[in-house]
């Protein structure tokens, strides 16, 4: 059975000077996994390649770490986009059948944004684009950002949204007045940027993107970012109130895609399944380096679904949606 996992990081030594600073800083504090992480981001050969052998993972579609270039200088974004997707455009030519690339945009500057879109898309051959949550407290509903969404449209690019930590207004009020550290964790992996980018997806809706855009795909992971708990929930809006061509379920149903990355927990999956009605936008990952690409593929081996099914998960579902 091929495998192909879709939320896969790497990094750049530029990267970890500039916008990624704090989490190289906090490896070299800590020590132990965290500095394997570090090094593990910034090995797209054999290092890599071995551990993808061992767990039984043939291709990574990579993408660049968090916090990505949304939270940068336009300027600066702009250089860091071009620079790591020059850095993964090289990792690919040298590995074509292992790896398949997301191209990161500077967000904060449309125009570039979309230059650099076309640029990764004709010359170096990525396959869609990852977009880390807001642009400094901006969301995609914004029709600032709109002409990158366009463009991705038109290019059959899907997006991938990926977590960041909620602006600093919400996380001093929601997630304040605990010492640092679990005010870190509350505000990120633990809970906090799974509920930003369930935010996040549900104003891209309400904002109207799917209707000015409606063929435009997106990509969320950790099986869905408590999303499809609530599907019934969203009733509660009716299409009298958001004035949206569509429920709002209809478009997490139509534009929005699932992965894995690293919930290996059968009763979410479960519930995915059931939301969703069906396996056709369920797609693996494993969420590499900071999950275990082992642990992904042992889940992905035990679902309870037929292996028809286990099939079109492990590649069949993204190869289509990615034309892998």
């Amino acid at each position: 059975m091929r495998t192909i996992t879709l939320e896969e990081h790497f990094a750049t030594p530029d990267f970890f000077a500039g916008p990624a600073r704090f989490v190289k800083e906090r490896a070299d504090r800590m020590g132990g996994r965290y500095a394997q992480v570090v090094d593990r981001l910034c090995d797209v050969d054999t290092l890599r390649m071995s551990e993808m052998d061992a767990a039984g993972i043939d291709m990574q579609v990579l993408s660049l770490s968090a916090p990505g270039v949304e939270q940068m200088e336009a300027t600066e974004a702009i250089a860091m986009a071009r620079e790591t997707n020059d850095y993964l455009a090289d990792a690919i030519k040298r590995h074509p059948t292992r790896f398949a690339g997301l191209a990161a945009l500077p967000t904060s500057a449309p125009k570039q944004a979309v230059q650099e879109l076309d640029r990764c898309f004709a010359q170096q051959g990525f396959k869609g684009v990852v977009i880390n949550g807001h642009n400094r407290g901006r969301y995609l509903d914004d029709k600032f950002y709109w002409p990158i969404l366009e463009a991705a449209q038109a290019l059959n690019a899907p997006i991938y949204l990926h977590p960041t930590p909620p602006p600093q207004a919400v996380i001093d009020v929601s997630y304040g007045g605990f010492s640092p550290l679990v005010t870190d964790m509350l505000a990120g992996g633990a809970w906090g940027w799974h509920i930003e980018t369930a935010v996040h997806m549900l104003r891209i809706i309400c904002g109207g993107v799917f209707d000015q855009f409606p063929k435009l795909q997106f990509v969320i992971g950790h099986m869905g970012e408590g999303l499809p708990f609530f599907f019934q929930r969203f009733d509660v809006l009716p299409m009298s109130v958001t004035k949206l061509k569509q429920p709002i379920l209809a478009y997490l149903k139509q534009n929005v895609h699932y992965t894995f990355s690293g919930f290996n927990f059968q009763p979410t999956f479960l519930d995915l399944l059931l939301e969703l009605g069906g396996i056709d936008r369920i797609m693996f990952s494993a969420d590499y380096p900071y999950q275990s690409m082992p642990e992904a593929r042992a889940f992905l081996d035990h679902i309870p679904v037929s292996p028809e099914d286990r099939q079109r998960i492990a590649h069949g579902n993204a190869e289509r949606l990615f034309k892998l």
